[in-house]
């Protein structure tokens, strides 16, 4: 999985400060200066103005401002299993590459084995890896490379099975019926600052699919970069409140 910060709002913290004071104040935020818009919220200096009134809007709720502040990711080899998660989230904006126009007939069956095209969950090659919902919490050394080897041998025979169809003239929209829920997919999805937070109190919570979840931690990674204040007092003040922000 590779996750990149494609295209985002510049200065975002800027922008959510001048949208929010644009609600309590008699001045238009557009026909004065952004120190004169903040010249009524606490702090020294122009940043702890910002800090101030960023926590502020955080701690009472008033999510609106985050709004306004867009973030546009490109995601890289997630699982068709991730992708159906993230894109419940009907508030985000997604492209999706297509099955039906890109085939995968050049994958060997090596590389296959070694995840080239399917993601491989860690309890297929972690002996002590733990998920939810799992029936039997440990295994011997032979049922786990039984295990390991059952869930490579079905991925190679469905790859070589697409590829067969293929070769035999299938068209890539029908042959792709079986390939495997974790094929690997590439996503561009573009949200608000707000509906970011959303999707990480749902997706990087304890609860959440391993492979989601790292996807959305590194988003989070990128956004603490991209919009330090507002996501440093969502990790630090706002942990645990899950589903706190609706979307």
């Amino acid at each position: 999985m590779d996750v990149k910060l494609l295209e985002a709002t510049d200065d975002p913290e800027d922008l959510i400060c001048k949208a929010a004071r644009n609600d309590y104040s008699d001045t238009s935020v557009g026909s004065q200066s952004f120190e004169a818009t903040m010249a009524e919220v606490d702090g020294d200096t122009l940043d702890d103005k910002k800090e101030t009134l960023i926590g502020h809007l955080l701690d009472h709720g008033h999510f609106g401002p985050f709004e306004h502040a867009q973030a546009t990711f490109a995601v890289e080899g997630v699982s068709r299993s991730c992708m159906a998660q993230i894109t419940r989230h009907r508030h985000v904006s997604f492209d999706v590459q297509s099955m039906r126009y890109v085939s995968f007939d050049d994958v060997n069956p090596e590389a296959v084995r070694e995840g080239e095209l399917v993601v491989t969950p860690p309890s297929a090659t972690d002996p002590d890896w733990i998920g939810r919902n799992q029936q039997k919490a440990s295994l011997s050394d032979e049922e786990f490379e039984k295990r390991s080897e059952v869930f490579k041998d079905t991925i190679e025979q469905a790859v070589e099975s697409y590829q067969e169809l293929l070769d035999l003239g299938m068209p890539p929209e029908d042959a792709r019926f079986v390939l495997p829920i974790g094929t690997k997919v590439n996503i561009v999805m573009s949200m608000n600052a707000r509906m970011l937070m959303h999707v990480a109190d749902m997706r990087a919570a304890a609860d959440a699919q391993w492979e989601i979840r790292e996807m959305t931690e590194e988003m989070l990674d990128l956004a603490a970069d991209w919009c330090p204040k507002t996501f440093e007092y969502y990790e630090q003040e706002m942990k645990g409140r899950k589903n706190r922000l609706a979307p």
